[in-house]
């Protein structure tokens, strides 16, 4: 039986193989060895919703296997590795929401990057969209730090979570339906969880737009029919059971395809979520 290889965290020390096993000491692992791991899509959706507070959830999250073709693939990648990261351990495992944990604005993006948020463990952490994506929250103020490299590197938002529909990264950055919907419900349970505080939510992409837009409708928040249509600076309000307005706002996700076109431009983001804060404002 081979060993595996146990290489040093770039930042907080320690030595680990990839994919990195529950409980080991890596810093930030919300789960250890007696976190209970849903294996199929029902065990998902009991254990999301049996998950009492967001540490629970987020350590549920963390060792899922419910999706075998997502496990096959971001334990693939934690082996085969990008050669710039060679010398590093992949967390190789589904990445938990980041951030505040009684948000205004909430961030809601597809899927974490095989060699991004699947080697650090942090969302959109480790990747050139998350290179623009944290840069544009500290512009913003919702930020300490202007980059997100690792666990470890000091990095905390304030008044802002990021979580993604999909929790492992998926073959081509494209999940199937199936894996969408045997993930939702983590996504719902967070949702539930941080959605008293949230006055905002930003959608990254279509995707992210569409699944920001189902789960409330099955939380219960009344959304406007037809659909609201997706783009870039796309508005709509919706409304809680209890009365409460959420702004959703469309955002072109930044990805290199996006970034590197022209088509998203660090004034976009920034002119993006400075609208957010100002409706986060007191009225």
């Amino acid at each position: 039986m081979d060993v595996p290889e146990l290489l040093p965290h770039p930042l907080a020390g320690g030595a680990f193989p990839s994919p990195v096993p529950p409980g080991t000491g890596w810093p930030d692992d919300p789960a250890d060895s007696s976190t209970p791991v849903a294996e199929t899509p029902g065990e998902v959706a009991s254990l999301a919703a049996g998950a009492a507070d967001l540490h629970t959830l987020d350590a549920r999250i963390s060792v899922c296997r419910a999706c075998p073709r997502l496990v096959s693939w971001r334990e693939e990648a934690a082996v085969t590795k990008r050669k710039s990261f060679a010398d590093q351990p992949y967390w190789g495992r589904p990445v938990p929401g980041f951030g505040d944990e009684s948000p205004e604005i909430l961030v809601v993006g597809l899927a974490p990057a095989a060699n991004g948020s699947n080697r650090t463990s942090r969302m959109f952490t480790g990747d050139r969209a998350g290179d623009w994506l944290y840069a544009a929250l500290y512009r913003a103020g919702l930020a300490a730090i202007p980059t997100s490299t690792h666990v470890g590197d000091g990095q905390r938002l304030h008044r802002v979570r990021i979580m993604s529909a999909v929790r492992c990264a998926p073959p081509g950055n494209k999940p199937t339906t199936a894996e969408r919907d045997a993930c939702a419900p983590w996504m719902a349970a967070e949702l539930r969880q941080v959605l008293p505080t949230v006055r905002v939510v930003v959608a990254l992409g279509g995707y992210g737009w569409d699944a920001v837009l189902r789960l409330l409708r099955d939380a219960g928040v009344r959304i406007s029919r037809p659909k609201p249509r997706f783009g870039h600076g796309a508005r709509t309000a919706v409304e809680t059971s209890d009365g409460r307005r959420i702004i959703v706002l469309g955002c072109f996700h930044p990805s290199q395809q996006n970034t590197f076109t022209g088509r998203l431009t660090e004034k976009m983001l920034d002119d993006l979520f400075a609208e957010a804060r100002a409706l986060c404002a007191p009225e």
